[in-house]
């Protein structure tokens, strides 16, 4: 008899606890630019992944199981480690040492010529569209802020080629106004979460700042009607849970993992 009154008092705890966790809005994104089983990953509404791990089977195979599949791209640098970078080293214009990456030249036209090579031969696995990065490099404090023009333009030139692909810019809030008509989402990385490669430690950052970020997102947002989805960056659970309770009430999807994209995350 105690037995039972006990299972009616800790019965409801539980159900109220699951109903809590049910409303808890959860992670829909998975970024991993590391080589996985493909098997493995489903349920997301958003995968973003690095197309040269990947065949066209493998791509098959990740949207029998997610909503929609994206492949990769810098607009702004090319990596030494791509197998690309022969081809572009005489198109660039410095380096980005923290990345190993160079900065691609986009008033060369051949930067351009080649750019577009490389998303035809992406789209050939059957990807649903392109994740846009380094759109930051061409903003007001960006090292490659002078051809602003020239990146909208490539922007433009990708999505009038292929106007049912699905698009999403990291990053570059000030051109929202240019790149909305050709992006479907805009990314930004580190709203609620901060990450200092000088130090190699993960944050939550500050409250005020976090305030004032996720303002002027929601209203670049609502302006030109464009989602966003967030991009934090931890190495524990305990920042995970501190992260996902401030974004929690935000209408956006999200992604939580480590600074290196390179694995399905999870924490400890």
């Amino acid at each position: 008899m105690q037995r039972i009154k006990i299972l009616f008092i800790i019965l409801p705890l539980i159900l109220l606890f699951n109903s809590f966790q049910g409303d808890m809005k959860k992670s829909t994104v998975l970024f991993c630019y590391g080589k996985t089983n493909p098997a493995q990953i489903k349920g997301y509404k958003y995968v973003i992944v690095e197309s040269k791990h990947y065949t066209a089977k493998d791509v098959r195979a990740l949207k029998s199981q997610n909503e929609k599949v994206f492949a990769y791209i810098s607009l702004g640098e090319i990596n030494e480690t791509s197998i690309h970078f022969k081809d572009f080293k005489k198109h660039t214009l410095g380096k980005n040492d923290i990345w190993n990456s160079h900065y691609l030249d986009l008033t060369s036209k051949k930067t351009k010529t080649l750019v577009v090579e490389m998303v035809d031969e992406i789209f050939t696995h059957g990807y649903d569209g392109l994740f846009l990065d380094n759109i930051d490099n061409f903003t007001s404090f960006g090292p490659q802020k002078e051809q602003k023009e020239k990146v909208v333009e490539l922007i433009q030139m990708i999505k009038e080629k292929y106007p049912k692909k699905m698009f999403i810019q990291n990053a570059g809030l000030e051109m929202a106004e240019e790149t909305s008509k050709y992006v479907d989402v805009i990314a930004v990385e580190s709203v609620a979460s901060s990450y200092s490669f000088k130090d190699k430690k993960y944050s939550l950052r500050d409250k005020k700042d976090y305030d004032s970020y996720m303002e002027r997102i929601h209203t670049i947002s609502d302006t030109y009607s464009i989602p966003f989805l967030l991009v934090e960056y931890a190495d524990s659970k305990a920042l995970v849970d501190q992260i996902e309770k401030r974004i929690d009430s935000s209408k956006f999807d999200y992604f939580i993992g480590n600074i290196n994209l390179q694995t399905v995350p999870q924490f400890n």
